[in-house]
């Protein structure tokens, strides 16, 4: 048993050293390449932030582990909102200024709600996680095609201001991007073997681990960079990370997992999971909207809130697993 929890521990410890490397060297070669700051907050950080998901839900999958894959990706959108997004709100209200955020933000309720469509039977098949991957083109392709359009926008100056502060050179910044891709994968793959191991050891399933252990540990490089992102004041990071990210967790995780091998989901995700992840992705949406002239901003008692959430699902979920 000692050595599944070393391999889930040293896992999730070069899983977030590895996504930062990862990220910082994207979007530094991205910036090379002459993309645009909006297009690199957007797609480029947006994915890097949901790599570890996708490495480890891609890996699970292709050993048979499908439940690991899809509690992955929706635990770790619920941890995205209330560990990270909630947790952060907490220490300090984050004021949103960012329209490109905005309009993001019905694009994850529409997504959100299609998913829960797909799993109204309990199953993600191979066609349904094709549409996933084909919504994903179209969302990548409209972002490029509104970077080019909106030049002016808070996010544009805050990841103009991250790239500014951590400058690289064109070799540095691939290397970088190389290096942490292998041990992305190899990370994972230390992960996911533990993970599964460890479900197998106490009777549980891979969809219980996944929306627990895994998904709370692959959104630990979202909340370095959001309390990091909170530090130097940009607050449209922190939230443009959550709702970027949960967009490809959705789309890109959880396709990529189906086209593999169909999830087998079962009904007790689209009550449980799927209900809890869009609950929350709605109070998150409701509270960064503008009503009545409300200031745009997410404040500590609903930060509180969101954090709570994702308290009681996680003590919820550990009960579940020791009455199991």
């Amino acid at each position: 048993m000692l050595l599944p929890l070393v391999a889930v521990a040293m896992g999730l410890v070069l899983l977030i050293w590895s996504a930062e490397k990862f990220i910082d060297g994207a979007a530094a070669t991205s910036r090379w390449l002459g993309l645009s700051p909006l297009l690199i907050g957007m797609l480029v950080i947006g994915f890097g932030t949901s790599a570890p998901e996708m490495m480890v839900s891609v890996l699970a999958a292709l050993q048979g582990n499908p439940g690991l894959a899809v509690g992955n990706a929706y635990g770790s959108n619920i941890a995205n909102i209330g560990l990270v997004l909630g947790f952060v709100a907490l220490i300090a209200p984050l004021a949103v200024h960012s329209s490109v955020i905005r309009k993001e933000m019905p694009i994850l309720i529409l997504v959100t709600l299609i998913t829960g469509i797909m799993l109204w039977d309990g199953w993600v098949s191979r066609w349904e996680a094709a549409l996933l991957l084909v919504a994903l083109v179209i969302f990548i392709g409209v972002s490029i095609f509104r970077s080019k359009k909106q030049k002016d926008d808070a996010l544009v100056e805050e990841v103009a201001e991250t790239l500014d502060s951590n400058p690289m050179s064109r070799g540095k910044a691939i290397m970088w991007t190389l290096v942490g891709l292998v041990f992305l994968v190899a990370s994972s793959r230390m992960l996911v073997w533990g993970a599964v191991e460890i479900a197998q050891r106490f009777g549980v399933s891979d969809l219980i681990i996944g929306l627990t252990v895994v998904a709370v540990g692959t959104s630990l490089p979202e909340l370095a960079s959001s309390i990091s992102a909170l530090r130097r004041k940009e607050h449209d990071m922190v939230l443009g990370n959550v709702v970027g990210s949960n967009l490809f967790n959705s789309l890109a995780v959880v396709g990529l997992a189906g086209v593999i091998a169909p999830i087998d989901a079962g009904r007790e995700v689209l009550v449980r999971d799927w209900s809890i992840m869009t609950c929350m992705t709605l109070l998150m949406v409701l509270f960064a909207f503008s009503w009545k002239g409300r200031p745009r901003r997410i404040n500590r008692l609903e930060g509180a809130v969101l954090f709570t959430l994702f308290i009681a699902y996680t003590g919820y979920m550990i009960s579940v697993v020791v009455l199991s």
